[in-house]
């Protein structure tokens, strides 16, 4: 019995769950009836964002107004703990560097999330760095985050971009494998 034959299968192609190109960077894996690319799932629209289907508007605005009562909420939270800050005399100084962290944080939050809509990350072990940052300046992100579900959902141009980049490379290759592979001349050997 062979590797594949012991080996159960995921509907992504590989034995371990991945998508068969995305440990070399590419999001779309061979499969599916055509044989073709597969897009890549969006969270909560999955892959409804290739042809705007299944209520995607509706999950935009749903989502986009969503995001923005959880931060208004978190506003409300943050409020509460300022409060306890001054209620527990701790000081001008402290109260002080609480706002400007948490704005500091939140700017720098919004903006990496942005980024991240827009392309994927350079260094990804900066990124990783940067994880304990935007969870402070979790606000930011949620506040790009909805204003992001406004225009398309959260990564649909880069997921767009490279999923018509892998169907552009599927056909190409496709493409070049048509025609009786018998009636092509085999290369003359020299002697």
């Amino acid at each position: 019995m062979s590797d594949d034959e012991q080996t159960p299968r995921t509907a992504g192609g590989t034995a371990d769950g991945k998508t068969a190109g995305s440990a070399a960077g590419n999001t779309a894996a061979t499969g599916g009836p055509s044989g073709g690319p597969r897009p890549e799932e969006i969270r909560f629209f999955g892959t409804t964002w290739v042809d705007h289907s299944g209520h995607y508007a509706l999950r935009r605005v749903g989502l986009a107004a969503g995001a923005l009562a959880a931060a208004v909420a978190a506003c409300f939270v943050l409020r509460f703990a300022f409060q306890g800050l001054q209620i527990a005399n701790t000081g001008g100084l402290v109260n002080g560097l609480v706002i400007v962290m948490f704005a500091v944080c939140s700017a720098i939050a919004c903006r990496k999330t942005w980024e991240g809509f827009q392309r994927r990350p350079d260094d990804p072990a900066r990124e990783d760095s940067l994880r304990s940052l935007k969870a402070i300046g979790f606000i930011g992100s949620l506040l790009a985050y909805a204003a992001r579900c406004l225009t398309e959902a959260p990564g649909e141009k880069l997921h767009r971009a490279e999923y018509e980049a892998a169907l552009a490379r599927y056909e190409k290759r496709r493409g070049s494998r048509t025609g009786n592979p018998a009636a092509r001349r085999k290369p003359k050997r020299g002697k």
